[in-house]
């Protein structure tokens, strides 16, 4: 079994293409697009952390779309999640807040660096595009669309902590 990270794939959103830039032309094919992605990485037995903002649609939409993806999601409520409330089972656990593992705090918002334990990285979502200040964005439009394995999240969180000692260097060095 290997863990997963995503955050915000907003399935079925049409707003969200022109929101966040997202390089489809439909939302159909925006949401082929990541079901092929995900499916392609995430087995049958896989655990996939979702940070938020699954779907929007009806029940019957969210089901259907659930239904096609691999592993077991356990979601982070995000801010769009209201709908996916309806499609919890078993194989599609919903959570509120964070979720420690290791080193590593999860959540849908960024974190404000006082809320960050000492020695822990805050992985989110919910800002899409840009860049994270306080710990590691993994929203669809920072990971092409496609799920990270935690040990592709660790290499990400090992370039993160270097660039930002080298920044603090620079700054010393600066001064």
């Amino acid at each position: 079994m290997t863990i997963y990270v995503i955050s915000d794939t907003h399935f079925s959103h049409v707003n969200i293409i022109k929101y966040a830039e997202r390089p489809f032309g439909n939302v159909k094919l925006m949401n082929e697009t990541m079901i092929e992605n995900w499916n392609k990485k995430v087995g049958k037995n896989d655990t996939i952390l979702h940070l938020g903002d699954f779907a929007l649609g009806k029940k019957i939409e969210l089901l259907a779309i659930k239904d096609r993806l691999n592993g077991h999601i356990i979601l982070i409520n995000g801010s769009h999640d209201r709908d996916v409330l309806k499609i919890k089972d078993d194989k599609f656990i919903v959570v509120e807040g964070t979720i420690k593992l290791g080193k590593i705090i999860f959540s849908h918002e960024p974190l404000p660096r006082k809320e960050i334990p000492v020695g822990f990285t805050n992985i989110h979502g919910h800002i899409h595009n840009k860049d994270s200040y306080n710990g590691l964005n993994v929203s669809v439009e920072k990971t092409d669309y496609t799920p990270l394995s935690l040990d592709e999240l660790k290499e990400k969180i090992k370039k993160l902590e270097n660039d930002r000692y080298i920044k603090n260097q620079l700054r010393k060095f600066n001064r």
